[in-house]
């Protein structure tokens, strides 16, 4: 196995590379420090990316501030930087290419490949991508690995007119192309999206090329705000009492073909049945911890023949037509961006995501 330290011909960089680097490192229950920590070892067919930004996902705020996953760790996985180091066997990258990294990379062989279930392989959930300590991303340090299984079919090139913010939102935007798809959103329906946040807006933009009639909901106003500068036709304010109201009386009493549910509170959920059709589909996107349960009437999948439906992490095999969204500027993603930290500051910026102010969306942290 080689290393940084290793002969020129087992490794190549853009220069001597630093044995140390800053990190935010989970280290207890909403507890982030910046420490020195090494950087990673590249080692045969492994590319070593300098990090400019990473995006804060909600899945980073649940592992953290309710300790899902045990520290000590280094986590963010919505990252874009520049190859700085190549191990013996790696081809298709050189050094300086402008990337972003997915963490995450099926084998495409196995059984749950085969369905189109990349999420469910065991490659897949083997991260592939670390800044030391547990893999789980990385992009919360100035460096990240990656391991020779994402090297090789989980890094995409930027051009140059994309900047490294706007290439934080390929995986993300990647994971909601595969909810909108599984939520079979079609041209002409009525879509209701719960939740107004940063994943809730991004569900709305990309719903939003399929032409669906498109409402939303958020207790806080200018978040309803931004969903209709994004496409929303009208958004409501949940906290009212008349949700469920408002939506039969623009589907003349039916409800919502499909109801895609960006809130992790489980009393969401029945809400969310009781605003989808008969047949309906509810598509749960923010539910995914291993702790919250979900009651549900059974009358209204058992009778009612609604759907409840559930998306998980990204696919490859849409990785290159979820890209292009970004990467050909077709998704206002940059909208959405309200703050900035650099590393020194991430616990601040992590407890704005978790607990956000009236005009708080999405937050990046920006490597110097």
């Amino acid at each position: 196995m080689s290393s940084i330290g290793t002969a020129s011909e087992t490794l190549s960089s853009v220069g001597p590379i630093p044995k140390t680097m800053r990190a935010g490192v989970f280290r207890d229950k909403g507890i982030v420090r910046v420490e020195e920590v090494p950087v990673p070892e590249v080692g045969d067919c492994e590319v070593l990316i300098k990090v400019a930004a990473c995006g804060i996902c909600g899945t980073d705020i649940k592992k953290i501030f309710q300790r899902y996953v045990e520290p000590p760790q280094i986590l963010g996985h919505e990252l874009a930087g520049t190859v700085v180091a190549v191990g013996r066997g790696v081809e298709r990258w050189t050094l300086g290419d402008r990337v972003m990294s997915f963490h995450h990379t099926p084998c495409g062989r196995c059984f749950y490949c085969e369905k189109r279930l990349f999420s469910q392989c065991k490659q897949y959930k083997t991260t592939g991508l670390t800044a030391g300590f547990t893999p789980n991303g990385g992009g919360f340090a100035q460096y990240v690995k990656a391991m020779p299984w994402v090297a090789e079919r989980g890094i995409v090139a930027l051009p140059d007119n994309v900047s490294f913010e706007e290439a934080t939102f390929i995986e993300p935007i990647n994971t909601i192309m595969k909810a909108v798809q599984k939520a079979r959103i079609t041209k002409d329906e009525t879509v209701l999206i719960l939740g107004c946040g940063p994943i809730g807006l991004q569900l709305l933009m990309v719903s939003n090329l399929e032409g669906p009639k498109l409402y939303t909901s958020d207790p806080i106003p200018h978040r309803r705000q931004k969903s209709l500068s994004l496409g929303a036709l009208e958004s409501f304010d949940p906290t009212s009492g008349k949700l469920v109201e408002e939506v039969l009386a623009r589907t003349e009493g039916r409800g919502a073909d499909a109801v895609l549910v960006a809130v992790a509170h489980p009393s969401v959920v029945t809400d969310a049945l009781a605003m989808a059709r008969p047949g309906g589909r509810v598509l749960l996107f923010a539910a995914n911890d291993p702790v919250t349960k979900i009651e549900f009437p059974a009358a209204a999948v058992g009778i009612d023949e609604k759907e409840i439906l559930g998306s998980y992490s990204a696919a490859v095999d849409i990785q290159e037509s979820a890209a292009a969204l970004v990467l050909g500027k077709k998704l206002p993603v940059m909208e959405i961006v309200t703050h900035r930290f650099a590393l020194d500051r991430i616990q601040e910026a992590l407890e704005l995501a978790a607990r956000p102010t009236a005009e708080s969306l999405k937050i990046l942290i920006t490597h110097a």
